[in-house]
């Protein structure tokens, strides 16, 4: 039913670009200039492949790559499975879009949108940015949805989802720019349920071609169905944030197809905070400039973080600073030995969701810096299997468990951007040997190699799909521009 309304809907929307005449477009453009919002809504409907530099699409597709074998990877998971079935268990005439990991089953496209972001985030493997967000799990699972949904007349093509991935990317990004609390690691609202999901809106309004006005629409109907607080981080529902977020971003976009309305000054500074200011306290929108000759996209100014392994990010410091004290009591002692060490001292930022001491569980494994630090230590590496009950209940890692102290240094703030981690170890000597990392292999400082890149997707995809389906994959994203039909890459997975 909904791929019958989109086709007719499509029809309509094409039609009406032909007929409208250009004094409308530029009497609709000024008008939407007025507001932040109508600014957001232009920089939508407005922006064309031309404005894609070199640099934004050869970034983004990396995303795209990492996030698809992050997301084949955890479609292993439990908690995948337990989406999947919610999502078997509702009716769905329209079923049509591809699941991750799952040959031969479709979902409707809302629920293929809102399965695949669980899995991309099922294992906290997918990427982060700065200020802190995960941004391709909100929007690729909508895109790689919406582009199987389409009607064969109206199929995008490889670079048409490049610009709408790129859409999704560059909106949450700005939004995350309009205050310097969302710049640090989060205390209230986990970041990919309020930004991606208005990320997912804008990238399905750009995939749909929307107009100017739907567009401001779509993104006003996704701010009432986005938010998600912090107390779930650590557990199985966290991964339902960015579920949530693709899936909910996609349906406002169809909303606003269908002529919904919602306020033309969501993202405006509205007093009371009754818009998006509602979210954070310190909120200062600005207009998203109209793209001239060219556009630079957020994209291009700052890099992505890729993770070497399925944790918070902030693991990713206290697991090299380990690994560095690690190998200096190597040197020391001749082999790495726990009965060597009396205590083993974290210098972290203070975040309290990351700051636990003797997890439980896997989720909370991945969440803390204690259990990061000690594996890197016992195992000298942190990897997927890091995270099984197996690893996570070794009487020898308790042990050592049971000898971190932390502290919390006020020049360590928590902020990707910022931070350090450091691992002091104190021995039995009385010796004192200490590792730090200012910048993990893999922050936006330091890229992936495109060799590193392709090893991780390769590891994790293999988990799922044979050897020539994981190089078929390899191949479609980087040369996506030229494909003719973007909803190929949906159907390889």
């Amino acid at each position: 039913m909904v791929y019958t309304t989109l086709q007719r809907s499509q029809k309509v929307l094409a039609a009406s670009r032909q007929v409208h005449k250009i004094s409308a477009q530029v009497q609709e453009r000024s008008a939407a200039e007025e507001t932040v919002t109508g600014s957001f809504a232009s920089f939508i409907h407005g922006v064309r492949p031309e404005h894609l530099s070199e640099v934004v699409c050869h970034r983004s597709k990396r995303m795209i790559l990492d996030s698809i074998g992050v997301g084949l990877l955890g479609s292993t998971t439990r908690v995948f499975d337990i989406a999947l079935r919610y999502c078997q268990q509702l009716y769905a005439s329209n079923a049509m879009s591809s699941v991750y990991g799952r040959k031969g089953l479709k979902l409707s496209p809302t629920l293929a949108a809102f399965a695949n972001g669980v899995a991309v985030h099922s294992m906290d493997f997918d990427d982060t940015w700065h200020p802190a967000t995960h941004p391709s799990g909100a929007v690729l699972p909508t895109l790689l949805a919406a582009s199987q949904m389409l009607p064969p007349s109206s199929k995008p093509n490889g670079l048409d989802f490049l610009l709408a991935f790129n859409v999704g990317i560059e909106v949450q990004g700005r939004l995350m720019r309009f205050s310097t609390e969302a710049h640090n690691i989060p205390k209230r609202f986990h970041p990919p349920s309020l930004v991606g999901t208005l990320g997912s809106a804008a990238a399905a309004a750009k995939l749909l071609s929307l107009s100017g006005t739907q567009c401001a629409h779509a993104l006003a109907i996704a701010a009432s169905l986005a938010g998600a607080p912090m107390a779930n981080a650590a557990t199985q529902a966290k991964p339902l944030h960015v579920g949530n977020a693709a899936r909910l971003g996609f349906e406002a976009a169809l909303l606003a197809a269908q002529g919904m309305e919602a306020s033309p000054l969501i993202l405006d500074d509205l007093p009371g905070c009754s818009g998006f200011n509602a979210f954070y306290g310190d909120y200062q929108p600005k207009p998203l400039p109209l793209p001239a000759n060219s556009h630079q996209f957020l994209l291009e100014k700052q890099d992505i973080a890729f993770k070497r392994f399925p944790a918070h990010l902030g693991m990713h410091w206290i697991a090299d600073a380990a690994l560095s004290v690690r190998n200096l009591l190597i040197s020391y002692a001749g082999s790495f030995s726990p009965s060597l060490i009396r205590a083993i001292l974290l210098r972290i930022p203070a975040s309290k969701y990351i700051n636990r001491p003797f997890p439980e569980s896997e989720h909370q494994a991945r969440h803390s810096f204690q259990f990061n630090a000690c594996t890197a230590l016992l195992d000298g590496e942190v990897g997927v299997y890091s995270f099984t009950d197996a690893s996570i209940h070794r009487h020898e890692l308790k042990e050592l468990l049971a000898k971190v102290l932390v502290e919390h240094p006020e020049d360590n703030i928590a902020n990707f951007d910022k931070m350090y981690g450091e691992v002091a170890l104190i021995l039995e000597s009385g010796e004192v040997l200490t590792g730090r990392c200012d910048t993990f292999y893999g922050h936006w400082r330091k890229p992936l190699s495109r060799e590193s890149l392709l090893k991780k997707f390769r590891s994790n995809a293999s988990h799922v799909l044979p050897e020539d389906k994981v190089n078929t994959i390899i191949t479609t994203v980087a040369n996506m521009e030229n494909l003719p039909d973007s909803s190929q890459l949906a159907s390889s997975l």
